[in-house]
């Protein structure tokens, strides 16, 4: 059976949606940066290690990398699923789980990366919204698209409204492509993405219908 483990910053919404999927594989670890995360008894409460690796321990980006890294390992996971988790991994890193590592991402990419993405995108006023999971690459939230899922942008919509209903996207789209990979039907290739033998961008590609 493949192991996987999931990396959080906060509650750990898009992790309990993994979790509740019933993937193909066992989840060996949950980790995260910040040890008030609530995510963390969340997993441990269904007996899932849990363990922290908080940034805040070490001088330089690059150390903690490195000690994720060995956290990582020690779990032996054939892939790695960023789930809320908020740093920006180096390029050491990423090298290192290269073709593993996947990251859900609240916008529409190339649109919006980083952070604050739906303010953003009702500031740009943009019709359509959305969700992608992507492999992850030194490039911040430019790693090879797998996958996505889109949402309207309704009249009045705020900021918390159209977080609310990306996030319910996410939680259907992650677990999708978690699968895809666990059973061995998605991988990178030549730096793309292969599902089933075919390109997989934005496979999943869906917009909700509105009343």
């Amino acid at each position: 059976m493949k192991r996987y483990v999931i990396l959080i910053s906060g509650r750990g919404s898009n992790m309990l949606s993994l979790l509740d999927a019933g993937l193909p594989g066992a989840c060996a670890a949950v980790i995260s940066n910040r040890p008030e995360a609530a995510g963390l008894g969340l997993a441990a409460a269904r007996g899932i290690p849990a363990a922290v690796v908080d940034h805040r321990g070490f001088a330089a980006r690059e150390d903690f990398d490195a000690a994720l890294a060995t956290e990582i390992e020690r779990h032996a996971p054939d892939l790695v699923l960023l789930a809320g988790f908020m740093r920006i991994l180096g390029e050491a890193f990423v090298r290192r789980f290269e073709g593993r590592v996947l990251n859900i991402h609240p916008s529409l990419l190339p649109a919006f990366p980083g952070i604050k993405t739906h303010a953003r995108a009702l500031a740009a006023g943009v019709r359509v919204h959305g969700c992608s999971v992507h492999f992850v690459t030194p490039a911040l939230d430019g790693g090879p698209i797998v996958a996505q899922a889109a949402v309207p942008v309704q009249a009045g919509d705020d900021e918390a409204s159209l977080a609310a209903r990306v996030l319910a996207e996410e939680h259907l789209l992650y677990p999708r492509v978690a699968r895809w990979f666990l059973e061995g039907r998605l991988a990178l290739r030549d730096g793309h993405p292969r599902l089933a033998g075919e390109t997989a961008v934005t496979a999943a590609l869906h917009v909700p219908q509105t009343d």
